[in-house]
């Protein structure tokens, strides 16, 4: 499986079409992701192949997604099967099909190749896939060791994947993205290479992605496009590969179509019985032949049928009447390679395939890494962008392609990345010469530059966009748990509901507790702001005082028991709701006593804004705190500890009124154990430090135990 990534289009656990429950990311590329979900209907296992919203409104890559869904008429068990294609509401188009679990051969590739005996097995089934979508005139192009996915890890269960560019090859019948090249230059046929495809090119590439395999390495093609054309004319370097896969290879990736198996029932034939490929056999006895020195061009089926078996039949006997057709062969090919090279373009017109729409796609993703897949219009531009994106460590997958665009667009895409590059992040999506970049700044001037830049226009020849937002893309909680620690001053500070994988831009960061004073709440907003790029921070910590925070770190952890504060006024009947009084009034607390509590004591302090604490119950006035005394006077299951004035004029017990020399918040304490917490009477009133202390050792040295704690807040003010 693939790591989630920040900006990927699924999450684990979207829900689509309230049928597939996406479980893991499979795979990215550069137009679309793969995800393997469930279906919640049937709870089949299904992979989902999801087309990134700005190609989804492009006609052209969308046909790419439902050529797809039309493979889904070949029904054989080594072509993987198609089911449908939905779109989201945000324009995202996702292809639902059946999951294959099972390492692709790119990761037999990468883990040191396969035996001989295991890609025949491998080779004969892709065979029988190959005739299933041949026979409805489908051509794969594509075939390359990803596409190959080992189904329970068993070469007799290989499956073919991804038929995206796949040609109908039905007569009048256009290709997906016109009649340019497609596919990967690395197992691509000669063919390939100036637009021309039928079923024999998905030969030539099956016997590439097998020789690749065998040897655990990918095939050298060459650094340039020349390069490229020179190694296709040549026969593939089967040294070290054993008979019969040697011979079979030889014949399939033969650089002239017409010398090659004509139709996968032949390969599969060969396959299964590989003696019945002759000796006599033109490829074979030029595998024999130490002679031959030249190859057949893949240019040569323009050459008459008797010629091409002249070259390959009378290869040794003489060297000198070999020379008038190896000269031939090297007119042909360099005539390709004049052609690619443009020698001819003022007589032919375009130098390469034409590509409409014109597209590119350029990233660097949030790991760092980097890619670029589309098309250039020259050597020159593909060298230069391949040289930025391997220097930041990516890969590039470029085609030399001809469109409806000016001779500037190479040069305004190359300045269109030079801006980009400072980015933490970017994508560019290029259609024509319309530009669209999306990307994150590491800093708020990174931001406005790069966005400042774009604003004053996009480079000649191009119209575009340019949305530059404040990272980074992926903000973990230990990023921000670190702030919290070094500004905490009343207690530990919590993030609220985290993200498990961390915030994406549009997640709010919010963090509550408590605060000694409100210039360290605002501190730690700024803080968190700093780190956060664009998301939301909110904190909603409460503002104490520092005595009341210093309570708060020695009190007994412990949760609520029920044991309900309630605040009235001593001169009228009512409520205090909002718990605030006024300078003059005379508060009333009352406790509420749980009916299910019939045992144990109850504690209740008041703690002001001086740091003087106020011990309501027990006191020298009323020193029995028990459950079961309190419940004898309760009334309406209530407990009254701070009285009205006129009552506790004439009964002795504790009142006061709010003085305007003391405002702000004081904390309610209400604490029940199942024994007494000290050894003696608090005094009525005590210092925060004392009483602090007084709990500490409470804490260490008594067996009691503190079984709830509430609390309430009663702010003074003027």
């Amino acid at each position: 499986m693939t790591a989630p990534q920040p900006g990927d289009i699924f999450s684990p656990g979207d829900l689509l079409n309230n049928t597939y429950r996406i479980e893991a990311i499979l795979g990215r590329g550069g137009t679309s992701e793969v995800y393997k979900a469930r279906s919640e209907i049937s709870g089949r296992v299904m992979a989902v192949k999801a087309l990134r919203a700005e190609f989804a409104s492009n006609e052209d890559f969308l046909v790419l997604m439902t050529r797809e869904e039309d493979v889904r008429e070949i029904q054989h068990e080594a072509v993987v099967r198609y089911f449908d294609t939905q779109r989201m509401p945000d324009g995202v188009v996702y292809l639902v099909m059946d999951y294959v679990d099972g390492p692709g051969l790119d990761r037999k590739l990468a883990d040191g190749g396969m035996r001989a005996s295991e890609l025949m097995v491998v080779g004969q089934r892709v065979c029988e896939g190959l005739i299933a979508a041949h026979g409805r005139n489908i051509v794969h192009r594509d075939l390359s060791p990803d596409n190959i996915i080992l189904r329970n890890d068993k070469a007799d269960q290989a499956v073919i994947i991804d038929f995206g560019i796949a040609k109908d090859t039905n007569p009048g019948a256009q290709t997906i993205v016109g009649n340019e090249f497609a596919g990967k230059y690395a197992y691509a046929a000669p063919e390939q290479l100036s637009g021309n495809t039928d079923a024999r090119s998905d030969i030539y590439s099956l016997g590439a992605l097998l020789l690749s395999t065998f040897r655990g390495k990918k095939p050298d093609i060459g650094a340039n496009p020349m390069e490229v054309v020179q190694k296709k004319a040549e026969p593939l370097d089967l040294e070290g590969v054993p008979d019969p896969l040697r011979r079979l290879i030889a014949r399939m990736c033969e650089p002239n179509p017409e010398l090659r198996f004509q139709s996968a029932e032949a390969l599969l034939e060969a396959f299964k019985n590989p003696d019945s490929m002759s000796e006599d056999d033109p490829i074979t006895a030029m595998l024999d032949d130490a002679t031959v020195i030249a190859p057949v061009s893949a240019r040569s089926t323009h050459l008459a049928p008797d010629v091409t078996t002249a070259i390959a039949k009378d290869a040794a006997p003489e060297r000198r009447s070999l020379l008038p057709v190896l000269a031939l062969v090297a007119v042909v090919v360099v005539g390709v390679g004049a052609y690619f090279g443009g020698a001819f373009d003022a007589l032919i017109g375009p130098r390469y395939p034409v590509a409409a729409p014109y597209a590119m796609v350029i990233e660097k993703t949030p790991s760092g890494a980097a890619q670029a897949v589309g098309n250039v219009p020259s050597t020159e531009v593909e060298v230069a962008l391949a040289e930025r994106i391997e220097g930041l460590g990516g890969t590039a997958e470029l085609t030399l392609a001809s469109g409806d665009i000016p001779p500037t667009w190479g040069a305004g895409l190359l300045q269109i990345v030079e801006t980009a590059l400072p980015l933490e992040e970017f994508r560019i999506a290029v259609s024509d010469t319309q530009a669209r970049v999306t990307g994150l700044a590491a800093t708020r001037d990174e931001q406005a530059t790069v966005q400042a830049s774009f604003a004053a226009g996009f480079p000649e020849g191009f119209t575009g966009t340019a949305e530059i937002g404040l990272g980074p893309r992926f903000l973990l909680p230990g990023d921000v748990r670190p702030l919290l620690e070094d500004r905490a001053d009343c207690g530990p500070l919590q993030l609220m509901s985290p993200p498990p994988v961390g915030y994406a831009l549009e997640d709010r960061v919010i963090v509550t507790g408590r605060f000694a004073e409100e210039a360290s709440r605002s501190a730690l907003q700024a803080a968190i702001s700093d780190i956060a790029g664009d998301r939301p921070v909110r904190v909603e910590g409460e503002v104490l005082n520092p005595s009341l925070c210093r309570i708060d770190g020695v009190l007994p952890k412990a949760g609520p028991g029920g044991f309900d504060i309630r605040l009235g006024y001593g001169d009228r009947a009512g409520d205090n709701l909002a718990g605030r009084y006024q300078v003059g009034e005379n508060p009333t607390i009352d406790v509420r006593l749980p009916d299910d509590m019939t045992e144990g004591y109850l504690w209740v302090s008041v703690v002001d804004v001086q740091g003087i604490v106020f011990h309501l119950l027990p006191n020298r006035t009323r020193p029995d705190n028990s459950i079961a005394a309190l419940r004898a006077e309760a009334e309406d299951g209530f407990v009254r500890v701070a009285y009205g004035l006129d009552e506790a004029q004439t009964s002795g017990k504790l009142a006061f009124t709010v003085d305007g020399s003391v405002l702000g918040k004081s904390k309610i304490i209400a604490l029940h154990s199942d024994g007494p917490l000290f050894d003696e009477l608090r005094p009525t009133t005590e210092s925060v430090e004392s009483y602090a202390e007084a709990l500490i050792t409470a804490r260490d040295t008594s067996n009691v135990t503190v079984t709830s704690l509430d609390s309430a807040v009663l702010t003074t003010e003027e």
